[in-house]
């Protein structure tokens, strides 16, 4: 079975580290992580990614706007999108669902339950 490809982007270098462990160790999963969604276009043509998941808040660059530019790049608009977020405001959610992520995440994230939201974008686009 090919594994799926999965890009993480989170500031908090240990979660992403944890989760990429988690993930790979079912040997499902390839896991890309990134500490900064800077080169996020870059490395979804490099790495395609089948889901990504995306943290909310992070300096510099937020999971919105990263959105944004996935939603504007012919290959990134057809990547699921799961995003990750401490606070789980509602507005943020909102406004996340209209960017069109497929699903939305208070922290802290179980494996499992981190593993049936990736199972379920997978099937979503």
């Amino acid at each position: 079975m090919e594994k799926k490809r999965v890009l993480m982007i989170d500031d908090e270098e240990d979660f992403l580290a944890l989760s990429k462990l988690n993930l790979e160790e079912t040997g499902n999963y390839e896991v890309m992580t990134l500490s900064s969604a800077r080169e996020v276009l870059h490395e979804v043509h490099k790495f395609t990614p089948q889901v990504i998941i995306l943290d909310l808040i992070m300096p510099s660059i937020g999971g919105l706007e990263v959105c944004e530019m996935l939603n504007n790049d012919a290959l990134g608009e057809k990547v699921p999108i799961i995003i990750l977020s401490a606070l789980g405001k509602e507005v943020d959610k909102l406004k996340a669902f209209k960017l069109g992520v497929v699903d939305y995440m208070v922290k802290p994230i179980r494996t499992e339950d981190l593993i049936k939201k990736i199972e379920k974008a997978l099937i979503y686009k």
